[in-house]
């Protein structure tokens, strides 16, 4: 039977009455472009020679998108727009801060130079099988990860990225290929189950799973749930996804399989979405948690570390040494999320964007080794400066960088590290740093002894680079220059980004103006 029609409802209480600023739609901008580019690319599947037109200039798209999210974010403050209209915690909002921003255009220049190096590297045939539309259906799942304000939904962009992660894995159905794409994908969907099951526990325990709604409700102490199991099934869950000791074998078992463009994706991507699911949910959201868990996440932070280093020290295949400084890289993100303050936290940060845009050129640039050298052993590689000193330069810097070397990227952010963990008193994790970046050093330069300045076991021939490898090298390499001779800005926007994971009124009060802050 229906009802009265002539009651007057006041929806103001539920749903977004003014009209939505036109700045607010650059939210969710990257994330409509790339499912939006990802469906026409799959109608192109027959049109290979079309793909790359189509997919590079919008991977360029996204970056001036990103870069004009961050603009509005660093000028503004953080950026809320719920779906449908609904008021949060009821709507799905995507909330987004410096931090989130930061990362989501991190990735945007990652995924460009990845996409530009793929034209000579990535066959007709995997093009037909879907190598464009399952990198924009990727960097679909990173941006929302990084962008949403909602734990489920970061769940489900967990799920979209894992997807495509899959697919590009196989391109090319070789053994190995699929040996690591099962090790991946079973170990994988262990994580993301203990996600859920976490997820699941949060909203019976607050009964919203809207970030900020939850942060409120902690800091009001509305629970007296045991919210320390919470953070430990968070913490396991997000080290498996991002390769922490003890859950890090399957990074590399997996990561020297794919094509070599595949491999700088996920090394340059697929971690840092863990590290920061792991940053956002205990420092903003159970910080009192993560201060209990600091020890133990100190020892994962330091056993992580030497693990990765013992690995590179041990590996002849460079694509497998990579993966563990991957894992050792981790380890050193884990440090400023042990010690929980402002500069432990922005130096992580840093190091995150740092090793984004690092790991992506090294992985490329293992890539054009093995093409002029052979191979991807170091038994087989020689003699690669004298068939490109320019190529042998530019990994030299690359290799100084992952030591942490100034002046270079990978210098700011340890700094950062080591003076916030002696800060804390914590010298041992200092001490493990400094460690690390020496042991680093010994790995890198192996490498270059062995596989740039030993001669060659045959004769050379001086070989120019394709303008395709060359370029997203060359313009990663100048990021990586500019970080560490200009580190100022970037100092000071992660930074800003760690405050504001520490102090998040913005954050809340982005998502609820009306309250202040507070519900």
């Amino acid at each position: 039977m229906a009802g009265p029609t002539d009651i007057a409802v006041d929806l103001s209480q539920a749903l977004v009455a003014a009209p939505i600023p036109m700045g607010h739609w650059l939210v969710i901008s990257p994330i409509v472009l790339c499912i939006g580019l990802g469906a026409i690319l799959l109608m192109l599947r027959n049109r290979t020679e079309w793909q790359a037109a189509v997919a590079i200039p919008g991977l360029v798209l996204l970056v001036l998108i990103d870069a004009a999210l961050l603009y509005r974010v660093v000028s503004d403050g953080a950026v809320t727009m719920v779906m449908g209209r609904w008021l949060p915690p009821f709507g799905i909002a995507f909330t987004v801060d410096i931090f989130g921003a930061l990362m989501a255009l991190a990735a945007a220049l990652v995924a460009l130079a990845a996409s530009f190096y793929s034209l000579g590297e990535i066959t007709v045939s995997s093009r037909r099988y879907g190598f464009f539309p399952f990198l924009m259906l990727l960097l679909a799942g990173v941006s929302g990860a990084f962008l949403t304000g909602d734990v489920f939904n970061l769940y489900v962009w967990f799920e979209v990225l894992l997807i495509s992660s899959f697919g590009l894995l196989i391109l090319g159905s070789e053994p190995e290929q699929i040996d690591g794409a099962l090790k991946y994908a079973v170990l994988n969907l262990i994580a993301t189950t203990l996600f859920l099951v976490s997820v699941g526990y949060l909203y019976a325990v607050f009964g919203t799973l809207n970030m900020a709604d939850i942060a409120v409700k902690v800091r009001a102490g509305d629970s007296n749930a045991p919210l320390m199991t919470l953070a430990g099934l968070f913490l396991l869950a997000f080290g498996m996804k991002a390769a922490a000791f003890p859950v890090n074998f399957w990074l590399p078992a997996s990561y020297h399989t794919p094509r070599i463009t595949v491999s700088a994706l996920f090394a340059g991507l697929l971690t840092k979405v863990g590290i920061y699911a792991l940053i956002r949910i205990l420092v903003m959201l159970l910080p009192v948690e993560r201060a209990g868990l600091g020890p133990l996440v100190t020892i994962i932070a330091i056993v992580t570390m030497l693990v990765g280093m013992m690995g590179a020290l041990g590996a002849n295949d460079i694509r497998r040494m990579l993966g563990y400084i991957v894992i050792s890289g981790i380890g050193t993100m884990l440090a400023g999320v042990a010690l929980g303050s402002v500069d432990g936290l922005s130096g992580t940060i840093f190091y995150a964007l740092h090793s984004m845009v690092l790991m992506t050129a090294l992985y490329l640039i293992a890539g054009q080794a093995a093409h002029l050298g052979g191979g991807f052993s170091l038994t087989v590689l020689g003699g690669l400066y004298r068939q490109n000193g320019w190529f042998a330069g530019l990994s030299l810097v690359l290799f100084l960088a992952i030591s942490g070397l100034p002046p270079f990227s990978g210098f700011w952010p340890k700094v950062v590290l080591v003076k916030a963990a002696f800060a804390a008193g914590a010298w041992w994790l200092a001490a493990a740093i400094l460690l690390v970046g020496f042991l680093t050093t010994i790995v890198s330069g192996r490498v270059f002894l062995l596989a740039y300045w030993r001669p060659a076991a045959a004769s050379v021939t001086a070989e120019r680079m394709k303008w395709h490898a060359a370029l997203p090298l060359l313009g990663l390499a100048l990021l990586v220059v500019g970080f560490g001779l200009f580190p100022e800005w970037l100092l000071h926007l992660t930074h800003a980004a760690a405050l504001g994971l520490e102090q998040p009124t913005a954050y809340l009060q982005s998502v609820f103006p009306a309250a202040g802050g507070a519900q």
